[in-house]
């Protein structure tokens, strides 16, 4: 904590010359001069004057509260761009004063996002709440959960749901597609079922809104890293007050999705089929009548596949999911309604998740890495 001392010195002024009215007598002069020195400590945060965030929010020019944002984005530009960040500033430290708390006390990127004006009061409000539970405290010593928790504080709930339901869902969606062949076409099944168990958690964590901690890039990356940097992490994500995104940035998130999308989908696709086709010939070793039946999974062709469809089908789905559905149509209206707002977010990803696995089944067939049985 920096301590800085202040001396302020007052001088009063001399008073005027005393003298006698006899002329014999030599003028009298008083002069003083009493100096007072007092010492001021000041520390090091901003105390800003105790306001309502309501009454903050409600001074807003934009009519929102900092929390919302335009799709198509544009230059922050001067002084609108000046007042939101000093707006968020205050907000921010409002929230830490009621809560007890000061910027020391918080982790060191959050506190450089409040001094330059980046963080809107709620998103402080709910740091604060996260870190009185232990999990999450323990979980925001990460800083892609750290974003991604001030952004949503469902996160976790999204996870659960698509890791939990996805191998029931993908295993119904198969069976709908292949009916009668369900049987037949085990060994694709249990690579397809492979493949999006191990994919689930990408597909929510990478299109995810977040809360921008990250430190500036070197003054010496390339217009190409900048420009990826400064792109959202989902192209629909609401921009806090203080910032925004382009049409051509909003576009960039989507493309560099899609490549760390197909990265994802080639690697869990290799896993899923290695996997199946260790399997299969375990079951050739053992059971000699169904070497006819079965065949190798293509390796090479369905990693190489499931990539592209996880870079284009998974990517754009689960970019409107979480950017426009959730974020912008269903936390709007559901905010204080935590629980109907989980189970509404549990219906909408359980039937995404069925509509990827059909469109899975489909895409396959049509790229011819897999068959129909007869």
């Amino acid at each position: 904590m920096a301590i800085t001392t202040v001396n302020l010195h007052r001088s009063f002024p001399q008073p005027p010359s005393l003298h006698h009215q006899h002329r014999h007598v030599t003028p009298l002069s008083l002069h003083f001069t009493p100096t007072y020195t007092h010492t001021y400590t000041y520390k090091n945060y901003y105390t800003p004057p105790l306001r309502s965030l309501k009454t903050l929010a409600s001074t807003d020019s934009g009519g929102n509260s900092g929390d919302g944002g335009s799709i198509s984005g544009g230059g922050g530009g001067g002084d609108d761009s000046g007042d939101a960040e000093e707006r968020n500033r205050e907000e921010a430290m409002i929230v830490l004063t009621e809560a007890g708390r000061s910027l020391e006390s918080v982790s060191k990127d959050v506190a450089a996002a409040i001094k330059a004006g980046r963080l809107p009061g709620s998103v402080v409000e709910r740091y604060v709440e996260l870190e009185r539970s232990a999990v999450f405290r323990w979980l925001l010593q990460f800083g892609g959960f750290k974003e991604r928790l001030l952004a949503d504080d469902l996160f976790l709930t999204k996870v659960g749901i698509e890791c939990g339901v996805g191998i029931f869902t993908k295993t119904a969606a198969e069976f709908e597609k292949r009916k009668e062949n369900f049987t037949k076409e085990l060994d694709f099944v249990f690579a397809d079922v492979v493949m999006a168990i191990i994919a689930d958690f990408m597909l929510v964590w990478l299109p995810a809104p977040t809360v921008s901690l990250r430190p500036p890039l070197a003054v010496s990356a390339g217009k190409i890293s900048k420009f990826f940097y400064s792109c959202p992490d989902n192209a629909f994500q609401v921009a806090f007050a203080g910032s925004s995104y382009t049409i051509f940035q909003r576009i960039g998130a989507i493309v560099r999705n899609g490549f760390k999308l197909f990265a994802v989908g080639t690697s869990a696709s290799l896993v899923g089929t290695g996997v199946t086709n260790a399997l299969i010939n375990v079951r050739k070793a053992v059971d000699k009548s169904f070497a006819g039946e079965a065949e190798d999974v293509p390796i090479f062709s369905t990693s190489v596949a499931y990539g592209v469809y996880m870079a284009v089908s998974s990517n754009l789905r689960y970019q409107v999911l979480a950017g426009v559905i959730e974020q912008r149509i269903l936390e709007p209206l559901l905010h204080q309604h935590k629980l109907i707002l989980s189970a509404i977010c549990f219906a909408v990803r359980t039937g995404n998740t069925f509509l990827g696995s059909l469109m899975w089944v489909d895409y396959a067939r049509w790229v011819g890495i897999q068959k129909v049985r007869e």
